[in-house]
């Protein structure tokens, strides 16, 4: 019985004058990371910027100065240009708003105690000027008292601005300056400091109102009367002037924009 052989096709062995083919193979595809796309669509964003600002810089090199003194002057131009923008604006909603509420300049409409309160309008008329200051230089306090006793104290002008208030003071004014809600009288050693200006004694009060009211509330006044025992015993200064006419300026600085009617404790 013949035997099954199967066949294997035979490896053809090029002669030795033959040419050696080397076998065909295919190209390989590289494989791309995403990290490597990131980096380089973020190198091309950034030449693009470059060139743009490249190109910005070229058309306006003038705007641009090349030292400290030219940039601080530029910069402050631009500063104060925007400063008056700004203000304008600022008028511009102030008129707006004056409007949309129906608001009267104060020229046109009879002032109002709400008016002569906020110090927002010029008045004259008849009043008290109050004054004090400091006791005599060079003079040595008696036994007990201290140097300090022989100064005019921010306490000792609250005292009288309190007492002149309480008195019916329809308006008041302190070293020239017309007093509102918002006037802040501080003591910084041995000067007054008020509306970002200091002042040396005397000090001087002025308001207008019924002069024999105010008068009285100045007598009555507690604060006031003690220090009228330190004008007697340490040569503290004070006086009282009653005038017929007493001349104030409206207020400085911006006008007030709210305001409200604080209730009494334990009213209804």
């Amino acid at each position: 019985m013949a035997n099954n052989v199967e066949s294997t096709p035979a490896r053809v062995t090029p002669g030795p004058g033959a040419a050696s083919t080397p076998p065909t193979r295919k190209p390989r595809r590289r494989a791309i990371s995403r990290g490597s796309l990131t980096v380089g669509l973020v190198a091309a964003v950034a030449g693009a910027l470059f060139a743009t600002n490249a190109a910005l810089f070229r058309s306006n090199g003038g705007r641009h100065p090349q030292n400290l003194a030219e940039l601080v002057r530029v910069e402050s131009n631009r500063l104060a240009a925007f400063s008056e923008d700004v203000d304008g604006l600022r008028v511009e909603v102030t008129s707006l708003i004056e409007q949309e509420r129906g608001y009267v300049p104060p020229t046109e409409a009879t002032p109002s105690d709400v008016d002569l309160a906020s110090g927002r309008v010029p008045v004259v008329g008849p009043g008290l000027v109050v004054r004090l200051w400091d006791a005599p230089t060079g003079v040595n306090p008696p036994l007990g008292a201290r140097p300090d006793d022989l100064v005019v104290h921010q306490q000792d002008l609250e005292a009288v601005m309190n007492a002149l208030w309480g008195g019916g003071a329809e308006a008041m004014m302190i070293q020239g300056n017309r007093v509102d809600s918002r006037t802040a009288v501080r003591c910084v050693g041995s000067v007054l400091l008020m509306a970002a200006q200091t002042y040396s004694p005397p000090y001087e009060v002025a308001v207008i109102g019924d002069r024999d009211a105010l008068q009285s509330a100045l007598d009555d006044s507690p604060s006031i009367q003690i220090y009228l025992q330190y004008v007697e015993a340490l040569d503290l200064g004070w006086s009282v002037e009653s005038k017929d006419l007493i001349e104030m300026p409206a207020a400085t600085g911006p006008p007030m924009q709210h305001v409200s009617v604080v209730e009494p404790a334990g009213a209804a």
